[in-house]
């Protein structure tokens, strides 16, 4: 029996299972193995170098595992520690492994979303404190104007299963408010975290009609999707066994609970200590 060379997907928690939903909806055939640090999450308020070192320890953990393309399914963790792991740890030490973001994809494509030229971005403390998306979307559409928002409550909101309560609604009130007195000129809002897609009804509440809600999702698997064809070189290491493997560093019964609202099916994980 061939060994099996799951596709890894890392977050920092719970949100990189909205990724990894859009990823086996799309490219079902393949393995996969999913890890939520949950014991050392949220990232989202820790300094760059922990943020880097946890993930390090993490990706190294899934090649280990013999993930030999991993996703990091986290904006905080993209934002923070993904250039370093890419520019700097792969050329040295896994120079055939691939590590991959979800900011990338989804600011290469912000720009034909948008008729006004005014972008919003939604994130965690960290995330934006990055200028990640900024940064990234100047690349590709330098004449677009971008404004952001960090949103500290509504990773917590989510978390403790809070994203239904008029409490979600007061913060996610307060922050698209502070960001649209920034510009009202905004058509298109990113929602630069992965636990976001379970507040996006509430979002929408508060926001026009017309504005376009970006979810990073489907963007992910569409450009997942693009990287194996462009690159059949890895696309043959990864195996199509159809199985997905769920780990967390954290208790199995709460990461379990919460996990299955995050990916929409029953989830059971096992432990992974470091």
């Amino acid at each position: 029996m061939s060994l099996k060379q799951p596709i890894g997907v890392f977050d920092s928690g719970y949100g990189g299972l909205t990724i990894l939903k859009e990823i086996v909806k799309k490219l079902p055939q393949y393995d996969y193995l999913y890890l939520g640090d949950n014991a050392r999450t949220p990232y989202g308020s820790r300094s760059f170098e922990t943020v880097y070192q946890y993930t390090l320890q993490c990706v190294e953990k899934l090649f280990a595992m013999n993930c030999n393309l991993v996703i990091i399914a986290c904006n905080t963790a993209s934002a923070k520690a993904l250039r370093t792991i890419q520019q700097v740890d792969l050329p040295k030490k896994y120079p055939d492994k691939r590590v991959l973001g979800v900011i990338r994809p989804t600011t290469e494509i912000v720009g034909k979303y948008s008729k006004t030229g005014h972008v919003g971005v939604l994130g965690t403390k960290g995330t934006v404190s990055s200028n990640s998306y900024p940064i990234e979307i100047e690349k590709f559409f330098p004449e677009l104007n971008v404004y952001q928002e960090a949103c500290p409550m509504w990773v917590p909101l989510v978390e403790n299963n809070e994203y239904k309560s008029s409490a979600a609604d007061y913060f996610i009130k307060k922050n698209l408010d502070n960001l649209f007195a920034k510009s009202d000129k905004i058509d298109t809002i990113i929602l630069g975290c992965t636990h976001y897609p379970l507040l996006a009804e509430k979002i929408k509440k508060y926001i026009p009609e017309n504005l376009t809600l970006l979810s990073q999702g489907e963007i992910v698997a569409e450009s997942l999707a693009d990287y194996l064809k462009r690159h059949p070189e890895m696309e043959t290491k990864c195996t199509k066994g159809e199985t997905i493997d769920f780990y967390t560093s954290d208790s199995v019964e709460n990461f379990n609970e919460a996990a299955s609202r995050f990916f929409g099916q029953e989830v059971k994980a096992r432990h992974l200590g470091f």
